[in-house]
């Protein structure tokens, strides 16, 4: 079994409003990125880790054609507790785990597919494209330093797939520790696990601003 947890507690302080509602393509960001994983056949059920605010609007989506969502659970204060928090809520069943943030809803099933069929094989892997842009690093006044080598560098997207047992085991400890990570990657790396890319040919951005929500129009069908 196959388990998707959504990553959609957050509170959109750089948006100004909640950008999971805001609309694309005549849809809600979350809805979109939901129904990428309702209509792929590799995810088996999806678990939503959000915010008070929006539980009713997602038991809405639930029964209005999103019958995979079979829980809906409040997050923490921070990612990495909101992700333990449907971590432990996994289906007893659930083999593999994809955890995906909600406001990257130009998500393709078939980069959905590539993942969690590569994660079956390899325990941990991370949807990721390679950098493709010049990079520097700076001073705290803004001045150029140098120059950072863009070679085997890779921009971190999700999802993040990996067999349960060691996505479970990477975030106990970082609980138990009070770690700090950003992603599932770092969680399972402070395990001393190796984690492998799957390149994604297509858009995945994560809307943060505002700007994001024109570019993705562009590209929604």
């Amino acid at each position: 079994m196959t388990s998707a947890i959504i990553v959609a507690a957050g509170s959109s302080r750089r948006m100004g409003f909640n950008k999971l509602l805001a609309p694309l393509g005549g849809e809600p960001v979350l809805r979109r990125t939901l129904n990428a994983f309702q209509v792929c056949e590799a995810i088996d059920e999806i678990l939503v880790v959000t915010s008070e605010a929006l539980r009713l609007e997602i038991e809405a989506w639930r029964s209005g054609g999103l019958g995979k969502i079979t829980q809906i659970i409040i997050g923490g204060a921070e990612r990495h507790l909101s992700v333990h928090a449907g971590l432990q809520a996994l289906d007893p069943a659930c083999e593999i785990v994809a955890v995906h943030d909600g406001a990257r809803p130009l998500i393709s099933v078939a980069q959905i597919t590539r993942c969690v069929e590569a994660a079956r094989t390899q325990a941990a892997v991370a949807c990721a494209r390679p950098m493709t842009e010049t990079l520097k690093r700076c001073d705290s006044t803004g001045r150029i330093i140098d120059s950072i080598d863009r070679a085997n560098a890779w921009i971190m997207e999700t999802p993040q797939v990996f067999q349960r047992e060691l996505l479970v085991r990477a975030y106990d400890a970082v609980v138990r520790y009070g770690l700090l990570v950003t992603d599932e990657v770092s969680a399972v790396q402070h395990l001393g696990e190796s984690v492998f890319v799957i390149e994604n040919f297509e858009l995945n951005p994560k809307i943060t601003f505002p700007a994001d929500i024109l570019l993705a129009q562009r590209f929604v069908d």
